[in-house]
C-alpha cells in the first residue's frame, strides 16, 4: 500500500502523548510515528483530537463526529482504559461503545486501527485490573475482526512489561514505552522503519530493596492519592485542555 495521506488520532492521554515530554509539550508515539509517516510521504495530514483524561463515552461525542465529518484515509482508536480502571465499570457495556465507534468510522469509510490494552502486571495500580484488560482485549480483537479493523496488539509488546518502559507515575509510558509503541503501530499499518520493537531492552541494574520502598512511598504521595481523590471528585487531568493538533493539516503546520 502507498503511504498514507490523512490520519486523524482519537484516544485519551495514551495517544496524547502524556509521559513523553518534548520542548513543546507532549510528543507520544502518534506524534512519533506521524513524523516517520511524514518522511516517506511530505503531503501526510495529520490530526491528533487525544485528550487525557478522557472517558470513552466523551471521545465518542466529541471526536468521532469530526473524524466521521473529515473522512481520512486512516483514523486511530484508543479508549476505554480510563473507564475499565474506575471501580464498578462493566467491560461490556464499555466494549458495547466502542463498536459503536469503529462501526461509525468505517461507515465513513475511514481505515480504522484499534489497540489491546498492555498486559499491566508490572505496575501495582493497574495489575489489579489484570482481567478486566484482558475481557476488554477479547472484545477488542472480536470487534475488529467483525467489522475488519487492523488490531495493534500491545499485550504481546513485551518491552512493555518493563517498569522503564513507564514514566514515574506507573499509569502513562515513557519516551522508551512510547517509542517501542510506535514501533508496534507503523508495522500493523505497513509503515517501513529500520527498528524494530522486539528487540529486548538492555539488562536493567539491581535495585536496593530500600530505594525501591523509598520510590513506592513516593509515588503513593505524588500519584496514587491524587489519582483516587480525583476518582472521588469526578476531576480530569484534561479539564481545560483542548487538543494539540485539533485539525487534519499538512505534518509540517504543526510538529
Amino acid at each position: 500500500m502507498p503511504g498514507w495521506e490523512s490520519w486523524i488520532a482519537l484516544g485519551d492521554s495514551f495517544t496524547e502523548g502524556v509521559g513523553d515530554d518534548g520542548p513543546r509539550g507532549c510528543v507520544g508515539w502518534a506524534d512519533r510515528l506521524a513524523a516517520t509517516m511524514g518522511d516517506q510521504n511530505p503531503g501526510l495530514r495529520y490530526a491528533n483530537l487525544a485528550l487525557r483524561g478522557k472517558m470513552l463515552a466523551e471521545i465518542v461525542d466529541e471526536q468521532v463526529p469530526i473524524a466521521e465529518a473529515a473522512r481520512p484515509q486512516l483514523v486511530t482508536l484508543c479508549g476505554g482504559g480510563n473507564d475499565i480502571i474506575t471501580p464498578g465499570s462493566d467491560v461490556d457495556d464499555v466494549a458495547a461503545l466502542f463498536e459503536s465507534a469503529v462501526q461509525r468510522l468505517r461507515a465513513a469509510g475511514c481505515e480504522v486501527a484499534v489497540f489491546t490494552g498492555p498486559d499491566p502486571r508490572v505496575q501495582p495500580l493497574l495489575r489489579r485490573v489484570r482481567g478486566k484488560v484482558a475481557i476488554y482485549n477479547g472484545h477488542v480483537r472480536a470487534i475488529a475482526e467483525t467489522h475488519g479493523a487492523r488490531v495493534i496488539d500491545l499485550w504481546s509488546l513485551r518491552a512493555l512489561h518493563d517498569r522503564r518502559s513507564w514514566c514515574d507515575d506507573r499509569l502513562h509510558f515513557s519516551p522508551e514505552g512510547h517509542r517501542r509503541i510506535a514501533l508496534r503501530a507503523a508495522e500493523v499499518l505497513d509503515v517501513p522503519t529500520t527498528e524494530d520493537w522486539r528487540d529486548p531492552l538492555p539488562p536493567e541494574p539491581p535495585q536496593r530493596w530500600l530505594r525501591m520502598r523509598q520510590a513506592d512511598l513516593a509515588w503513593t504521595t505524588t500519584h496514587l492519592l491524587p489519582w483516587v481523590r480525583r476518582q472521588l471528585t469526578g476531576e480530569s487531568l484534561g479539564d481545560g485542555l483542548t487538543p494539540k493538533r485539533p485539525e487534519l493539516t499538512p505534518l509540517d503546520q504543526h510538529v
